[in-house]
């Protein structure tokens, strides 16, 4: 089977790229980084406008009448410019809570006991009562612990899988970039092996997890999305510490992106229906 995407579905994805580019450049990055637990309304809204979240809502509805697969592109495109919020609950919530799907009602979700933007979100979806606060190890993703909650599956788990995708492809260019451009002994360090063997490890990582994440967007099926899940986690999480091993000492220091792309994806892996959730449910199915 042969997962080709449509013109459609490339300008798509051109028109997110080029929106995020615009509104979500490495300055917003910074600025965002630099005022953390502050959600951009205006960001928000700007999404709002321009179909992210009612994506797949019917047009009778005020939607694009779009699908699984197109969303999937959209939210790897936000995962590839590490757009901050609670981006997947809101997109869910687009048909059923007022605003959500203009952008103009931020909505957030309790997560396996976990709520993500908990301060800045107009609805919060499962019981938050008695949250506490949580130290966060990636600046844009503030977290509260919550007493109960669910965790996420199905289509959430499928959106999470995209924006894993998305930070697995934003570091294998990184890395690919930096190995070309930075020398050691007056060659470029991509021309060493060990380096090589690194860049085409991401790379590999990278596209299996997208096939995996496409399929999954198209057949809908839970085993299907739990082995989405699993290789997008790796590739991000794997992708963006080898990432850092071709930066060097330079990767960890505050001014490169490689650690912001590093620790929001440890913090997606903890979602509900991360690893440990995926690999019990495919196990109980060989088990069968």
């Amino acid at each position: 089977m042969r997962f080709q995407l449509s013109d459609d579905q490339r300008a798509l994805r051109a028109g997110m790229r080029e929106l995020l580019d615009r509104r979500f450049g490495r300055e917003a990055l910074r600025a965002a980084v630099d005022a953390p637990g502050r959600l951009d309304r205006r960001l928000w809204r700007t999404l709002g406008d321009a179909g992210f979240f009612a994506l797949r809502l019917p047009e009778a509805d005020g939607g694009a009448g779009l699908g699984l697969p197109e969303a999937v592109l959209a939210f790897e495109e936000a995962g590839r410019a590490l757009l901050p919020g609670p981006l997947v609950p809101t997109h869910l919530a687009a048909g059923t809570v007022p605003g959500a799907a203009t952008g103009e009602t931020v909505v957030t979700a309790v997560d396996g006991g976990v709520v993500e933007w908990l301060e800045a979100a107009d609805v919060v979806l499962g019981d938050p009562e008695g949250a506490v606060p949580l130290r966060s190890v990636d600046p844009l993703t503030p977290l509260h612990r919550a007493a109960a909650g669910g965790g996420a599956a199905g289509a959430a788990g499928l959106l999470t899988a995209a924006e894993q995708l998305g930070t697995a492809v934003r570091v294998t260019e990184l890395a690919v970039q930096h190995a070309r451009t930075r020398e050691q002994f007056g060659r470029p360090i991509g021309s060493f092996q060990a380096v090589k063997h690194l860049c085409a490890d991401l790379l590999v990582r990278a596209e299996t997890a997208r096939a995996a994440v496409y399929a999954a967007a198209v057949t809908a099926d839970p085993a299907d999305i739990a082995a989405a899940r699993l290789l997008a986690d790796e590739a991000a999480v794997r992708g963006a510490r080898d990432c850092l091993q071709v930066y060097g000492g330079m990767g960890f220091t505050w001014e490169a992106d490689v650690h912001l792309h590093l620790k929001r994806a440890w913090v997606r892996a903890r979602r509900g229906g991360g690893s440990t959730e995926s690999e019990e449910f495919l196990a109980a199915g060989l088990a069968v």
